[in-house]
């Protein structure tokens, strides 16, 4: 495998494999058994094309290096099942929290924090429900929990966490920041220090000042519908999510309608565009186009949204076990997952159920290859593309 050449990380985390393979040839370079990785943490970028995920079945959170020898470089213990994954933007110090896994309602209160230099972990208790994490950098680098009912962001010293004595002790954080009760959604800017958190109301800003964070202007999103997910670009310095309105019901989930809605950072423009409607989730960042799947009973497709907003759609093969009319779109059904690398322009989107990886050429919108997997990809699997040196580790967060 040549140095440029991109990879692409696949995982069953139902089946339990992990696949990495050069893109767009295909071939495999890695593969890992019994290996369930939580699909909700998702995979997290670390500096040098390096990985972070967590097995939320051993309970150990991975280093991968796609671009080694070796696949898996480091296996630290941690507390699941794992919710969220966070690092500072040195890749070095990581925040895990705990949400319900196959539980109804929220019972765990751990948290995790590792530090990578020394291989030291430390568990707390913080608070019971499915906290969404940052972790800001500097000489005293704070974990800041976005909590919800009541809703809050809750600031801690990395050190301070990391020194915790055994035995899973409380910790109090030493700031808090209002939030309203709903938020999720999780995004930091590590050129600014500004952290961000999804809500009904809009995007709620903080900047760090000090040991604490200070409020500041609330981005609205200028539509009556709310984004579930948020993320940063790193390509421009701009906030992307998927705006999802409509009845509430998840049995209408074929009438939600769906915006791509993208807030720039550096003039604070926001920019709304329509994508159809039907389930559409989480969205990958590939050199010049954003990528969405878009899962419709009347057809499935890729969407590429590209400079000038203009879009492209490109069809995809129905799956079988799809989500239908009268069900949701959430138990029991079929998924995709998407990713694309900042670095290049490739675009992988799954097929639950099948095994299957589409591999789309976002300049020409062509399909150039599928991938068949030996396990089925169900619920959609996770993937992640990257490039070594494509930038992806500007965003701290687990995708």
């Amino acid at each position: 495998m040549t140095a440029a050449a991109p990879v692409l990380l696949v995982s069953d985390h139902v089946a339990g494999s992990v696949y990495a393979l050069t893109v767009p040839d295909g071939t495999v370079t890695g593969h890992l058994t019994g290996r369930h990785l939580s699909e909700h943490a998702g995979f997290l970028a670390l500096p040098g094309g390096r990985v972070a995920c967590v097995d939320d079945r051993r309970g150990e959170l991975l280093v991968l290096d796609p671009f080694g020898d070796e696949l898996v470089e480091l296996a630290v213990p941690v507390a699941v099942p794992a919710e969220h994954l966070a690092c500072d933007p040195s890749g070095r110090r990581l925040a895990v929290t705990t949400g319900l896994g196959e539980n109804a309602e929220p019972w765990s209160d751990l948290l995790t924090v590792v530090d990578l230099a020394g291989g030291e972990a430390a568990r707390v208790r913080t608070r019971t429900g499915e906290p969404g994490a940052t972790v800001l950098g500097g000489d005293d680098p704070l974990v800041v929990l976005r909590h919800r009912e009541p809703g809050a962001l809750a600031v801690h010293r990395f050190a301070d966490l990391l020194a915790a004595p055994p035995g899973c002790p409380v910790v109090t954080p030493h700031a808090l920041l209002p939030l309203p009760d709903d938020g999720h959604g999780d995004a930091q800017d590590p050129g600014s220090g500004q952290v961000f958190a999804a809500t009904g109301a809009g995007v709620h800003s903080a900047r760090r000042k000090g040991d604490t964070l200070v409020a500041e202007t609330v981005i609205p999103w200028e539509s009556p519908a709310r984004g579930w997910y948020l993320r940063l670009d790193t390509r421009r310095r701009a906030l992307w999510t998927t705006l999802r309105g409509g009845a509430p019901d998840p049995l209408r989930w074929p009438d939600w309608t769906n915006h791509a809605w993208r807030h720039d950072l550096e003039t604070g423009l926001t920019l709304l565009t329509e994508l159809g409607p039907g389930l559409v989730f989480r969205l990958a960042l590939a050199r010049n186009d954003t990528a969405f799947t878009r899962i419709h009973p009347d057809g499935d497709e890729l969407v590429l949204l590209g400079a000038g907003d203009t879009l492209r759609r490109v069809p995809l093969p129905a799956m079988d076990g799809a989500p239908r009319h009268g069900g949701t779109p959430w138990e029991g059904v079929e998924r995709r997952a998407v990713a694309a690398s900042p670095g290049s322009d490739w675009v992988a989107v799954t097929r639950g159920g099948h095994g299957e990886v589409h591999l789309v050429d976002a300049e020409t919108g062509q399909e150039a290859n599928r991938l068949l997997l030996s396990t089925p990809l169900h619920h959609g699997g996770h993937v992640m593309l990257l490039s070594r040196n494509d930038g992806a580790d500007g965003d701290p967060v687990g995708r």
